[in-house]
């Protein structure tokens, strides 16, 4: 058996955590340096209302842990996954996802490994958070401002711990899990290592959204459950069941799209949802319990850690958002979380003792089991923002449809997934991050369903939506003199 290592985990974000918690459980010594000072609150309840912070703003936006990263919880953190539902998270079957359209709506095999889980992402950091302080082999130190790194000369250069304003700690493996605003191309060039290759691409979208509870002798005008995302005309919208019931409802615009800005206000934020009638049957039945959370537009990114074939530097790897940022729309980003963290473990486990090798078989779990989601990501935007852009700036008119003889693409297949059971679960697939988008996208059997869903209904069932006059009169509409909830301004 090879011997444990001394690790560093750089950021306690929930990709910290997790990778935190499965290297301590493979037998590894594990220290957790996090900026931020913490205490844990008493509950669910209690983390919610802490939940907003301006250096994450995204944590009380609406979240879903989608299939691969409840399978990985499953696999890896039974006893996190029973905390969570003890919490109040609910198990939501992928039978519960299937829209009135769908022709067939017979269970199959295959739909387990496709079920959910609905919650706030508060609620499954304060159940990661309990956890990971009753860790035994993990250390969590709040409050530390972390410098740089120390590493000792070569090529690559060997990265052998960390400078902290409290002082240095020597580590066998260094993880960055600080998150998309990563200091590690400054530590690389204090080293005088090469930096870390990183991909861009706007997403260009900016996040508005609320908690709800169900008004009391109300009777809720779908499940509890329900997640539907709409993408209208002039906007995106969206309602996502949570735990202990509370609904999360959320308004996307582009970012720079300015008429939006009156969206902080709730009553603009309450106006504008009730434009599009399926959400205004919503706000009849709920009762708000927040103010409006307010998160810019963030980039999808890529980073690798190989470059040209070599490592930059050896004893240095990066989980989460330090290796790769997708548009929150689709909700990926727990599971590209927990699947570094696993990959990780992993690769420790099939090269103990070679930093490169190390490096260099991360970087191959990079490439195929991320990398697929990033390019899809800023494929699906490259196509949203054409036609938003359009629409709204009279930008030119969007490409149409890729006509490509062996394949389909995301719009086509989420179309087909409103009426055809196959195109439904491979849609969920991609959705769950359990099949690379290409495989789908170009697998017969979906390919030709698809292509006969869409000569027969054209696209997806059609959501009524307002008009421009409507839209417009619904963000003029805040009272004179009202200030914005600016303890909720990023």
């Amino acid at each position: 058996m090879a011997a444990a290592l001394n690790v560093v985990v750089v950021g306690g974000s929930t990709a910290g955590v997790f990778t935190a918690l499965l290297l301590a459980r493979a037998g590894h010594t594990v220290t957790v340096l996090e900026q931020e000072r913490f205490v844990l609150p008493l509950d669910v309840e209690a983390a919610a209302k802490r939940g907003f912070r301006s250096t994450a703003p995204h944590i009380p936006q609406p979240h879903t842990v989608l299939a691969k990263c409840r399978q990985l919880l499953l696999e890896y953190l039974p006893d996190v996954y029973a905390q969570l539902l003890a919490a109040g998270v609910c198990e939501v079957p992928i039978s519960t996802q299937m829209p009135a359209s769908l022709e067939d709506q017979s269970p199959r095999a295959e739909d387990e490994q496709l079920t959910l889980l609905m919650t706030r992402r508060t609620t499954l950091d304060w159940v990661l958070q309990r956890t990971i302080l009753a860790e035994p082999r993990v250390t969590v130190r709040w409050g530390v401002h972390t410098l740089g790194l120390l590493a000792r000369p070569g090529e690559p250069a060997q990265v052998t711990g960390v400078r902290t304003e409290e002082g240095s700690i020597v580590a066998d493996l260094v993880v960055d899990a600080t998150g998309y605003r990563s200091p590690v191309d400054r530590w690389l060039r204090d080293i005088g290592a090469q930096p870390t290759t990183t991909l861009g691409a706007e997403c260009g979208i900016a996040y508005f959204s609320r908690h709800f509870r169900p008004r009391p002798g109300t009777t809720l005008p779908g499940p509890s459950t329900t997640r539907f995302v709409a993408g209208l005309d002039e906007f995106n919208a969206g309602i996502w069941g949570g735990d202990n019931g509370v609904m999360q409802l959320a308004v996307a615009p582009l970012a720079k799209d300015h008429r939006f800005k009156t969206l902080r206000h709730v009553d603009v934020f309450t106006a504008v949802l009730r434009t599009v009638p399926f959400f205004a049957t919503w706000l009849e039945a709920l009762d708000p319990i927040t103010d409006v959370f307010i998160m810019g537009a963030v980039q999808n990114t890529m980073r690798r850690f190989v470059v040209t074939g070599s490592p930059v530097v050896t004893g240095l790897v990066g989980v989460g958002d330090s290796v790769c940022t997708t548009n929150p729309t689709l909700g990926r980003g727990l599971s590209l979380a927990l699947c570094g963290a696993a990959n990780l473990r992993r690769v420790i486990e099939g090269h103990p003792d070679s930093g490169r090798d190390q490096a260099l078989a991360m970087d191959k779990m990079v490439k195929e089991h991320v990398l697929p989601f990033y390019e899809d990501q800023v494929a699906i935007d490259g196509t949203r923002l054409a036609m938003l852009e359009h629409t709204i700036f009279n930008g030119p008119c969007p490409a149409p449809a890729s006509s490509n003889a062996n394949g389909i693409t995301f719009g086509q297949l989420r179309a087909a997934a409103s009426f055809d059971p196959i195109a439904f679960r491979g849609f969920w697939k991609i959705m769950g991050m359990l099949s690379r988008p290409q495989d789908v996208y170009s697998d017969p059997e979906v390919v030709a369903r698809t292509r006969s869903v869409l000569d027969r209904y054209g696209s997806s069932p059609t959501i009524e939506q307002p008009t421009r006059e409507q839209l417009l009169a619904a963000l003029a509409n805040h009272s004179a003199g009202a200030q914005p909830e600016t303890s909720l301004l990023v």
